[in-house]
């Protein structure tokens, strides 16, 4: 007998589905994790495990920890108050936090959902019409569908869950339908609910402000408690769409963790809630704050993704799974694979006082050093003079720029550089002369003046005729010259939502225009920029593999910025730039080897004015340059290790290992001078042990297993803000 056991787990270990239906119970299998739930009697819908991969068993005829608890007074029946849930409502025997809800034609709130059928979908990603997801890779996925339906009041729900066999996640997405022949409205309706069994948990946010974004932020979760890690501002500095849920003991390299990253860029949610009896709800998807959505009878309500993932060795293995599907299975565009070119951008040269002698000089001036491309930033257009007007008058300042962008551009290329702008699109100035033309155009509340951020108010992309202006506009402008990168901005919270649920509208008019524009112009490079990193998402990473991370360019501002942001979003499509010193957003003074050297960490760039640099500081600049092109196929592909954290000590470390273990690069930075103390040596993770790896620099040569298990010694310069390099390769390359 458990002869015959051992062989059915052999056996089913072997099978290549990944989702297998066994009596009642579904078992998803990525690539080392089971996702399980069963369906009961009742026809409920029970989750049963989220984590590292079992055995495949009929799950729904054993016997659980939680076992039926008899105590719905009316009926003296189980209550669902007591079951870990796949998509739970609330009002019919569980008081916990829905997953949605929706008031039917009748007034009345409560729902529950059974199972009507399940449906699985070979070699297909779901598909959410108007919001981005993932995308079907080299291997194919698997979706499966489970049809849930609420017959009292004619409401139809669909469970997607769209699982990858070469990695670690669970993406999910909910459909709702109205099925009666009344209207219904829409609450709330997150995409993915994960009820997590007994334990002690942390919940770890990433939270900030403009110039301060994406912060590390540990809390632990007591029973009773409520936490929400929210965005309800159009922008999300304050707040990005993507949490861990981790055992107390988990750090960087041990422990269980359970991440949720929603692909959207609109307003958020992700919260936590602890029951009386121990267990965790997790729920994550669109803000309910400000939410409605009337469903009219035979209307379908789609969700965003959710993208879930699982580690059992802490926090970077589950940042490695994020970036590899977000790389491979996310990014449409065709820069997502290949080599970003080193720019340098005038606006911390010359803001908005520049003509096209002095952006031909810098042009020059950089050609020199080995930059790649030229960023003409904001300024350029109608009579842009500063941060007053102009925005939405998409045509050339012929006073700056007299034979205009094609002019500008040509003569850059003749330089040797490529040619890139800043746009702006989705603003626009109440002094314009389109706003003159069109003042209905901007988000405003009838009877209310509109509030002004930064002298400019929101186009209204819930309308059409708004978003095909975008469209047209925008394309003509880059159609009109050899534009090679776009620099993307959005730089206000928005205010004056005129209705409950415009936020979600917005956001897909966003994607349309997004989408339309990127996809007429397939070879440029887009960069996604909202004041910074206000919009660091997945959504925008969809159609823009880079993002410009943080307004802040202070080297050591971005040590605990370009850090976190690590922990959902690959390296490259982490925008850094070496500025000026003293930096222009804190004032602190820092050495050029210290900017390029915390700067050499995804897409590369410059934002000073190259002209004003010394003979040294230009010697030292090409050396940077030569060092990042030799550097940019690892950052690009490699797999990322956080070593040293600048959130627990005065010192930030982190690496980047090629896939096959035989490059390493690595960059630490001491914070503070110290007097009659060693600074700890560096043990390195992810190389492989039997290798023999050379110091580029030194020229030693370490064993992996020393550098992993003795370290290495960083000899930083002295004083404070001090950085070292390494760049290591295994022996024979």
């Amino acid at each position: 007998m458990k002869l015959s056991l051992v062989l059915m787990i052999i056996i089913l270990y072997e099978k290549e589905d990944m989702i297998i239906k066994n009596g009642k119970t579904i078992h998803l299998q990525g690539k080392n994790i089971s996702y399980i739930m069963f369906e009961n009697e009742n026809r409920d819908l029970l989750h049963f495990h989220f984590g590292a991969k079992i055995a495949d068993l009929d799950y729904s005829l054993k016997k659980q920890e939680w076992e039926i608890i008899k105590k719905n007074f009316a009926t003296n029946t189980f209550s669902l108050d007591s079951y870990p849930q796949e998509y739970p409502a609330y009002g019919w025997s569980d008081l916990r936090s829905p997953a949605y809800q929706v008031v039917n034609g009748a007034g009345n709130a409560v729902s529950h959902l059974t199972v009507k059928e399940y449906i699985i979908h070979q070699g297909k990603a779901a598909h959410i019409p108007g919001l981005p997801s993932l995308l079907e890779g080299e291997k194919l996925p698997d979706t499966l569908e489970v049809v849930m339906v609420d017959n009292l009041i004619g409401l139809e729900v669909s469970l997607f869950y769209t699982v990858f066999d070469e990695y670690d996640i669970i993406a999910r997405n909910v459909s709702l339908k109205n099925n009666s022949q009344s209207d219904m409205e829409i609450c709330s309706a997150y995409s993915t609910n994960l009820d997590l069994p007994q334990g002690e948990y942390d919940m770890i946010h990433f939270a900030g402000s403009w110039t301060r974004e994406r912060q590390f932020i540990r809390t632990p979760i007591y029973e009773g408690m409520s936490a929400e890690a929210e965005n309800a501002r159009g922008a999300s500095h304050r707040m990005n769409p993507f949490v861990m849920i981790a055992e107390h003991s988990a750090n960087e390299n041990f422990g269980k963790v359970w991440g949720l990253s929603l692909i959207y860029s609109g307003n958020h949610s992700s919260n936590v809630k602890l029951d009386e009896l121990g267990k965790l709800r997790v729920r994550q998807g669109i803000n309910p704050f400000q939410f409605k959505w009337k469903l009219d009878p035979g209307e379908t309500f789609f969700t965003p993704q959710s993208v879930m993932c699982y580690s059992d060795c802490g926090f970077g293995k589950m940042s490695r799974e994020y970036h590899d599907v977000y790389r491979q299975n996310l990014m449409r565009s065709k820069w997502a694979d290949k080599e970003r070119p080193i720019l340098i951008n005038n606006w911390e040269a010359t803001y908005f006082n520049f003509d096209e002698e002095k952006l031909l000089s810098l042009a020059q001036k950089a050609k020199e050093t080995g930059v790649e491309l030229f960023v003409l930033d904001d300024g350029w257009f109608g009579k842009r003079d500063n941060d007053r007007c102009s925005l939405g008058d998409w045509f050339v300042n012929l006073e700056k720029l007299p034979d205009g962008l094609k002019g500008l551009a040509e003569k850059i290329n003749d330089i040797g550089l490529k040619f890139g702008l800043w746009i702006e699109p989705e603003m626009i100035s109440p002094d314009s002369e389109l706003c003159r033309k069109h003042p209905e155009w901007a988000i405003q509340v009838e009877g209310r003046v509109p509030v002004q951020v930064r002298n400019q108010l929101v186009l209204d992309l819930s309308r059409d005729d708004v978003c095909d202006y975008i469209i047209k506009t925008i394309t003509g402008v880059l159609a009109s010259a050899n534009i090679e990168y776009v620099k993307w901005d959005m730089n206000r919270d928005m205010t004056d939502m005129p209705c409950f649920g415009y936020n979600h509208k917005y956001t897909l008019g966003f994607y349309k225009i997004m989408s339309a524009i990127t996809s007429a112009f397939p070879d440029v490079l887009f960069e996604g920029c909202s004041g910074g990193g206000g919009r660091f998402d997945p959504g925008v990473l969809a159609y823009m593999p880079q993002i410009w991370t943080s307004d802040n360019s202070d080297a050591i501002c971005r040590l605990k910025i370009q850090y976190s942001t690590s922990m959902c979003y690959p390296v490259s499509a982490i925008s850094c730039h070496v500025s000026a010193s003293p930096n222009h957003q804190c004032g602190r003074y820092t050495t050029l080897k210290t900017r390029g050297d915390i700067a050499a960490m995804g897409g590369y760039g410059y934002e000073l004015d190259i002209t004003e640099i010394s003979d040294e500081e230009t010697e030292e600049i090409k050396g940077q340059i030569k060092r990042m092109k030799k550097l940019r196929p690892l950052l690009l592909r490699g797999d990322m290790y956080r070593l040293v954290s600048p959130y627990d000590s005065d010192y930030c470390t982190w690496s980047v290992v090629s896939k096959d273990k035989k490059e390493v690069f690595l960059m630490s930075a001491r914070v503070s001078a110290h007097t009659k103390m060693w600074d700890p040596k560096v043990k390195l993770v992810g190389l492989n042990r039997n290798m023999q790896y050379r110091d580029l620099e030194t020229g030693e040569v370490y064993g992996g297993d020393m550098l992993m298990e003795i370290g290495i010694k960083m000899k930083y310069p002295q004083g404070d803000f001090a950085t070292v390099i390494r760049i290591l390769e295994e022996v024979g390359i």
